[in-house]
């Protein structure tokens, strides 16, 4: 099978602004009618997590969608219940929470560069699925998303990075090992989904060696994923401008003004 060109970039747009507006509606059906979703994003790094979370809060109410996206724990919370720090990050009643990276961490990373031991490891994915089977009949919607990169196109974003003063921040001494880790994550990853592709929660895998088409395809399934109606816009009417009476501006010279440099 011939290899996919890569999406232009009007169709890009064109397409996702009409997501955008679903996004919308989809939020405000979820707000409406109380849902509580949690979407999980793992993945590789560079796999194009990042971007995609951007593009689906971009249009959205960050007091109804929020990303979750946690530093390591520190020295009080490696003592807690592994899952503790992620419960307290649960939507309430109409929110909608993105996880940039999560619980997972001990599958992934914390697996592979030992960040935990061996027994940290079984116990995550014994309790895992009775964790998120727990969070699925709470009343919580969780949806995870796995971005699938190939190891030459990681390699290539990592060069862009390198490259790139804004994106430098991105890469980290771990992220800088990854390549030369790859069987290890990938085994690593088998793993994982062996025991957590679970009925209630499955995994979904996101191709994303194309940025857009991953971006695209991934906001497209999470819409299908929350059953939605358009709802009906409120009834707003600008009220007419006060009529003037007697305010007085104060002076330019008592204001800071930031310089027109542009």
């Amino acid at each position: 099978m011939s290899e996919k060109k890569k999406l232009s970039k009007s169709i890009y747009k064109k397409e996702l602004s009409r997501l955008k507006v679903e996004l919308v509606r989809m939020q405000h059906w979820v707000k409406a009618k109380g849902l509580k979703i949690v979407v999980v994003f793992e993945g590789r790094d560079a796999a194009g997590k990042g971007g995609t979370i951007k593009r689906i809060t971009a249009p959205m109410n960050p007091r109804i969608c929020r990303v979750v996206a946690l530093d390591k724990p520190n020295d009080r919370e490696r003592t807690q219940w592994y899952f503790q720090r992620y419960v307290s990050q649960l939507p309430a009643a109409g929110e909608i929470v993105l996880f940039d990276r999560s619980w997972y961490n001990r599958a992934g990373v914390e697996r592979v560069m030992g960040f935990c031991t061996d027994e940290e490891y079984y116990e995550f994915l014994r309790s895992c699925p009775m964790f998120e089977r727990l969070l699925v009949y709470g009343g919580i919607k969780l949806i995870k998303y796995w971005f699938s990169v190939s190891a030459e196109e990681q390699a290539r974003r990592f060069e862009a990075r390198l490259e790139d003063p804004t994106k430098r921040w991105k890469l980290s001494a771990v992220d800088l090992k990854a390549q030369a880790r790859w069987e290890e994550y990938s085994r690593a990853k088998d793993q994982m989904f062996l025991y957590t592709d679970i009925e209630q929660a499955p995994w979904w895998v996101v191709k994303s060696d194309d940025k857009r088409r991953a971006r695209l395809n991934c906001i497209s399934h999470l819409l299908s994923q929350v059953p939605y109606e358009e709802l009906p816009p409120r009834d707003l009417t600008l009220p007419p401008k006060q009529p003037d009476i007697g305010y007085v501006r104060p002076p330019e010279s008592q204001q800071n003004f930031v310089p027109e440099r542009f």
